[in-house]
């Protein structure tokens, strides 16, 4: 097949790929038609649990093609699912831009870095190149905190390399660096009274979590560190001393060692609040994920620079505030990196990505399989 009649191919698929919603946990109807792809290429498709645990409707599809030489065995991943709304997507293509009508998310994110694995990998197989074993992962529940990743079955996944084809921007970025994350939760527990009759008789659960917010470091805490305020509830009535409230905060940094400081003083400070007013409170910290760091020698790294080398792309080697399966994934021991596949406006309805930016992934993959070796 000439290059046009491939990169027609790559748009139709993609086209027929975000007619079908997927939204998390409800990502079955596409996990069949991509069990089905992946199957008519070779791959050996399995179905995890991971849905299980989270209400959803299937679990990671992971797929395995056997090498047809010895070889660094890679893994490609995307997510399946996507955010709302993305139901009854009606795709519209102006010249190089393919957008959605407007009414809908695109749903590029992730399936065109999916249409471009697929597109990649056939046009490995038809120009009958020997390649490593190969494993493309498509996880579920992305968007909604990483479950899929998190729930993989490790057991699985043969590859310890992995691309993740799942950042936005420009083609060229790299992403090496990404931060660990906690989620605080703190409940606390004052006296309720009548704030009429006997106010001084309770103690306000919403005064203790002013005290405690009032001095915690928060927003940016530097160049590598930041913490939020996300939510904010309590009490039942204005006649009412507050008994309860609830905060639910974040800490992130791409130190390890530092989230471990700053979620600590979030802690802290709700603590030495409580004590002074003789409140209770219950804190607790769950690492949503752990911070990674990749340098331009690290070989999965090294794969991408020499293919982007090949086509003419320019890299641009980046971290990140934000997370995704690429933190889980070096969390769970592979060495993965994400990489921009050129789209635009993501989670929004005026989302885009260009033809001739899954073109050039697609050839990225080809060129990544092709000349990786042992």
């Amino acid at each position: 097949m000439n290059k046009n009649g491939a990169t027609q191919r790559l748009v139709d698929q993609f086209i027929d790929m975000v007619k079908i919603s997927s939204p998390s946990r409800q990502e079955g109807a596409f996990a069949a038609y991509m069990r089905k792809e992946l199957e008519a290429l070779g791959f050996v498709v399995e179905v995890d649990s991971a849905g299980d645990s989270v209400g959803g409707n299937t679990g990671n599809l992971i797929a395995t093609l056997k090498g047809t030489k010895e070889a660094e065995p890679l893994m490609f991943c995307c997510h399946m699912d996507t955010v709302l709304p993305c139901t009854n997507i009606h795709p519209v293509i102006e010249g190089d831009v393919i957008r959605s009508d407007g009414t809908t998310i695109l749903s590029g994110d992730d399936k065109a870095g999916i249409a471009a694995i697929l597109e990649g990998v056939r046009r490995i197989q038809e120009r009958n190149v020997k390649h490593g074993l190969l494993q493309v992962v498509l996880t579920i529940c992305e968007e909604v905190g990483m479950y899929g990743s998190k729930g993989l079955d490790y057991s699985k996944i043969k590859a310890k390399r992995a691309f993740i084809l799942d950042s936005s921007g420009p083609l060229g970025k790299i992403v090496i660096q990404g931060p660990a994350k906690d989620v605080i939760k703190a409940v606390i527990h004052g006296r309720s009274a009548h704030a009429g009759l006997t106010p001084e008789k309770g103690i306000s659960a919403i005064q203790v979590a002013a005290r405690a917010i009032d001095r915690m470091k928060l927003l940016r805490i530097d160049e590598e560190t930041t913490a939020n305020l996300g939510t904010i509830s309590g009490g039942s009535a204005t006649n009412i001393v507050a008994e309860q409230a609830e905060i639910v905060a974040e800490a992130r940094s791409l130190v390890n060692e530092k989230l471990d400081v700053q979620s600590g003083h979030i802690r802290e400070c709700f603590e030495q609040a409580a004590r002074e007013f003789g409140a209770t409170v219950d804190v607790t910290i769950d690492r949503s994920y752990a911070a990674f760091q990749l340098t331009k020698d690290t070989p999965v790294v090294q794969q991408c620079l020499e293919a982007m080398q090949r086509l003419g792309v320019e890299p641009k080697l980046l971290s990140t505030g934000g997370g995704s399966d690429c933190n889980v994934f070096n969390g769970r021991g592979l060495t993965a990196v994400d990489l921009a596949i050129g789209m635009t406006d993501v989670h929004s309805k005026e989302e885009t990505i260009k033809i001739s930016d899954m073109e050039t992934v697609a050839c990225l993959i080809e060129s990544i399989i092709e000349h990786n070796n042992i």
